[in-house]
């Protein structure tokens, strides 16, 4: 059962982008493709997986398909035109083929991240079609209700038939504007994953979909650079603590970092380097890199990353990039230097509880103890994670009572 459901999962997106592009309806494909998860549930368990299970998945939610669509107005029409396509052909043609259903996905992440559609459901339509996530998991990874999840699924699905929406790849002038917008929600996906362990899925998702885009995309650096921030940023996650427990990356055991994903993201960023054509996306991966090459924290290169912050900040002038940057000037210029950039953020960032970490951090570092207990206590409030909250009151109380 379980082999059957991951086997069903890893093939399932694929499936669904393959089925959209026969039959031009998205729940048309949804329904099809979880009959043939039925079906599967019966017959592979006692006859065995079959060796392409994404082509078993799309020959038997295709006949399913067939005969919904026979008993619609239109079915005997869509039916002929079935007839003298290519979907006669059994398993192992070669509209089965990996390479035509990866091509497939491609056009559905385009789909769902076209710009006529809100970021929010952008998002959505990529965890639920895409990743193969069902509505309730789509819907624990924003903390809505399953209703909720529902209606804003329907509404994005909507959107697709009534704008007519194409399931294309942009053509060449519009592929840049449409590239970023597609990393963009895949990053999210991503961070999604990475602030809660209990969502590590949704990471694992988030990667496998860019991996498949850089591969699709040879020629766009920026699917590079989020490959090799993915890939360094999960190389570090076992030294980062688990449960209640938050490690900061001066405190993380370095002998726990993955090797290996190092590697493949190092190699990543140096073939960004080389094209010199950097974006948001290579320059972060670029800093990740730094810190991963460090063998402690104290060797960290900390000027070469405030440099590829510096270029970062031109090109993403976000609070955020600047709150990071502030943090490494202080690590090159000192404490005090920090926490006057800090201070220009305050009213920006009011709300956001690395700001206020960040801040006592570096008051702690100044011998403010009253102030840095006081500004860990606040980032406490404002954190959304229990082991982000139960990190954060440790060090305000740790430090000294809050006033």
């Amino acid at each position: 059962m379980d082999d059957v459901e991951r086997v069903f999962r890893e093939a399932q997106g694929r499936a669904v982008a393959t089925l959209i592009r026969l039959f031009g309806d998205i729940t048309l494909a949804e329904d099809a493709v979880q009959d043939a998860f039925v079906t599967a549930l019966d017959r592979w368990p006692r006859d065995g997986v079959p060796e392409n299970p994404a082509g078993w998945i799309v020959t038997t939610s295709r006949n399913r398909a067939v005969d919904v669509v026979r008993r619609t107005r239109r079915g005997r029409e869509l039916t002929e035109g079935i007839a003298s396509d290519r979907l006669r052909a059994e398993s192992g043609a070669e509209w089965e083929s990996s390479d035509m259903m990866e091509d497939d996905q491609l056009r559905l992440v385009f789909t769902c991240c076209h710009p006529a559609i809100r970021v929010e459901h952008q998002v959505a339509l990529t965890l639920r079609l895409i990743a193969g996530l069902t509505p309730s998991e789509v819907a624990s990874a924003f903390l809505m209700s399953d209703e909720a999840m529902a209606k804003r699924l329907v509404r994005a699905k909507y959107k697709i038939k009534a704008a007519g929406i194409p399931s294309r790849v942009p053509d060449d002038a519009e592929l840049p504007g449409r590239t970023r917008a597609v990393l963009s929600v895949l990053y999210l996906v991503y961070n999604a994953g990475a602030d809660d362990s209990g969502r590590s899925h949704l990471r694992a998702e988030a990667t496998r979909l860019t991996r498949l885009l850089a591969v699709l995309m040879p020629d766009e650096p920026e699917a590079l650079g989020l490959l090799a921030l993915m890939l360094l940023n999960d190389a570090r996650m076992p030294a980062r603590g688990g449960g209640t427990d938050v490690v900061l990356l001066k405190d993380q055991d370095r002998s726990l970092w993955d090797q290996s994903l190092i590697a493949e993201g190092q190699a990543l960023v140096l073939r960004c380097l080389r094209r010199r054509r950097l974006g948001p996306f290579q320059l972060q991966a670029a800093i990740q890199a730094l810190h991963c090459a460090a063998g402690s924290y104290e060797e960290t290169n900390w000027t070469s990353i405030v440099r590829f912050y510096d270029r970062l900040i031109a090109v993403t002038p976000t609070p955020v990039v600047a709150l990071n940057r502030a943090i490494a000037v202080a690590e090159t210029q000192g404490p005090t230097e920090g926490l006057h950039l800090l201070d220009g953020l305050a009213d920006t960032l009011a709300n956001y509880h690395l700001l206020h970490a960040a801040r006592g951090s570096m008051l702690h570092r100044l011998g403010r103890s009253a102030e840095a207990a006081n500004a860990y206590a606040r980032a406490a409030e404002l954190a959304r994670t229990e082991p982000a909250i139960h990190f954060l009151r440790k060090k305000s109380e740790t430090i000294g009572p809050a006033t």
